[in-house]
């Protein structure tokens, strides 16, 4: 178990709306519910915006753009962590035969998927490296797309949180770590419990976190139901922790998290009942080797 455990905030993600009414949708509300979690003891904040109109998952630069804006004014301290996960999503028109896209789907460039990364220029961004059935969809991460985005992220001075989804994906980051492409030992996230994907139990994290290369920083955590107690295991297995309602919005069966910041402030009950410290911005730019 580490000394000091870093906690990060994922907002909002890019899944289905919630019904869960303190879902923040808006760029103000996204900035807001992020302040408000960073006050109660997260060091990151994971961003995703949407679209203000529907509440559906959105790319635009001008939402990221006021959204980080708000979060740098407030709280210049906390560590901004965006996501490139969206423009990898394909749903076929005929099931039977997955040869021509169908509604729903967003396949885009490298360029555009890192287009507000290289604006804005967070200190972490993620690079989600799985291909898998996920949201009726198939999410599509080819070595090349993940070597121009890498090569582009790299240059801007931004870190890659090496998303997991599977096994394979470990296997696919200590390959692009020998190319070159990524840097060793790296900083991962295991995304457990979504869908066909990894399971959320405690020999799937073990048997993830050691397919690491020495040295990694990882967290991992789990979708749903299983997000405080995969919180909780990847504490004891040496790891950080991440909760927000990207993952998960219910306290318990049918009671909504009023906030992000009540997540936080859970996990750090439970990390502290643990006897572990939480860790600050800066211990975490420490810890993640940022600069």
């Amino acid at each position: 178990m580490q000394e000091h455990v870093i906690i990060t905030c994922a907002l909002t993600g890019a899944g289905p709306r919630s019904a869960n009414p303190a879902q923040p949708i808006t760029p103000r509300q996204i900035a807001d519910s992020g302040l408000a979690a960073a006050d109660a003891g997260a060091a990151i904040l994971h961003v995703h915006v949407r679209d203000p109109q529907t509440g559906e998952f959105s790319g635009e630069l001008g939402l990221y753009e006021e959204a980080v804006g708000l979060i740098r004014e407030r709280n210049p301290e906390v560590i901004l962590n965006l996501t490139t996960g969206l423009g990898s999503g394909f749903y076929p028109q005929d099931p039977m035969l997955p040869v021509e896209a169908g509604p729903g789907t967003h396949i885009w460039t490298p360029e555009k998927r890192v287009e507000h990364v290289l604006k804005l220029k967070p200190e972490i961004c993620t690079l989600d490296l799985v291909t898998a059935q996920v949201f009726g969809g198939i999410v599509i991460s080819t070595e090349a797309v993940l070597t121009r985005m890498a090569t582009l992220v790299r240059a801007a001075g931004v870190k890659p949180e090496i998303e997991l989804f599977d096994s394979g994906d470990a296997v696919l980051a200590k390959h692009l770590i020998q190319k070159g492409v990524l840097d060793g030992p790296g900083l991962y996230s295991f995304v457990m419990g979504l869908n066909f994907t990894m399971p959320a139990d405690t020999e799937t994290m073990t048997y993830l976190r050691n397919l690491l290369p020495a040295g990694a920083q990882f967290q991992g955590f789990g979708i749903g139901r299983n997000q405080f107690p995969m919180a909780m295991q990847s504490l004891l297995l040496g790891g950080h922790v991440r909760v927000g309602m990207e993952d998960n919005v219910y306290e318990r069966k049918g009671v909504f998290f009023k906030s992000n910041a009540e997540q936080v402030e859970k996990a750090r009950r439970l990390i502290d009942a643990l006897g572990a410290g939480v860790a600050s911005p800066a211990q975490a730019r420490r810890l993640l080797g940022l600069a």
